[in-house]
């Protein structure tokens, strides 16, 4: 398993949970940056960021995992959604944090503070008609700044909450429910090797399928000694991979797809 640097605790809980969502998908399927990157088309430098923690996944790349690991991709979206939302709420409140005091004076060169002006225009003697009018256009046009900017803030903190307390439920709960687990018992039943766990099935399977006919072909692979990871019903790469990799040694149509003629070598 890859050695990963620890998260900054700054990190958003639901981008913190996405993260060791996809690093756990990654683990799972023994894939390095440069699979990823031949997989999913973001380079390799974007997934260290992703996985990193220290930039946020597009969707795309998110379920571009989720295809080539065999994952279900629905709860890491709802994930992602809920993550890209605080994701996009911590940096709008960035520019805003630095408030200078009312009272205290700020450097000539630096940006009106945000948080003074509303309060210092009021008492500011109006300016004579006819002189200096550039004045109380400038003055018009940072309150009116000013009262968008807080408006737009208040918008995306109502928005977080909601989002957070409606939604960031399912992923938790996803969570806990364990995957199923199979045991292979190897044995001859009428002249063909079987492992026990469908019943004789010959049902054709491909990429991305899930149950007990997937681990029955995994145990097989494995007796054939062709290794598709461990035994656990989801057909991802490495089973892929072992599957072609016995129908080539067993001169069938290498097509990662085990059909009837498949299943008879397999079972020998």
């Amino acid at each position: 398993m890859a050695r990963y640097k620890a998260l900054s605790a700054e990190l958003d809980p639901c981008a913190r949970q996405l993260v060791e969502r996809l690093r756990g998908l990654k683990d799972h399927g023994e894939l390095t940056t440069r699979h990823l990157a031949a997989k999913t088309g973001y380079s390799a430098k974007s997934w260290e960021r992703y996985l990193g923690g220290t930039s946020l996944p597009p969707r795309e790349a998110v379920e571009a995992l989720a295809r080539i690991t065999g994952a279900d991709p629905v709860p890491l979206i709802a994930l992602h959604e809920i993550a890209a939302d605080t994701w996009d709420s911590r940096l709008a409140r960035t520019p805003a944090e630095p408030v200078t005091p009312i009272g205290s004076a700020a450097p000539p060169s630096a940006a009106p503070p945000t948080a003074v002006l509303p309060a210092a225009l009021p008492p500011a003697p109006a300016p004579a008609p006819g002189r200096f009018p550039h004045i109380a256009l400038a003055a018009g046009v940072l309150a009116l700044s000013v009262a968008l900017l807080a408006a737009l803030l208040l918008l995306l903190r109502l928005d977080e909450d909601a989002t957070t307390a409606v939604v960031a439920a399912p992923p938790a709960t996803t969570a806990t429910s364990p995957p199923p687990s199979y045991a292979c018992r190897i044995s001859r039943v009428d002249g063909r090797w079987s492992a026990g766990l469908n019943k004789g099935r010959n049902d054709e399977i491909v990429y991305g399928a899930t149950g007990a006919d997937v681990a029955e072909a995994q145990c097989l692979l494995r007796r054939a000694g062709i290794s598709p990871g461990g035994i656990d019903g989801m057909f991802g790469p490495l089973t892929l991979r072992a599957v072609k990799a016995f129908q080539q040694r067993s001169g069938l149509v290498v097509d990662g797809m085990l059909g009837p003629r498949s299943w008879k070598a397999l079972r020998g």
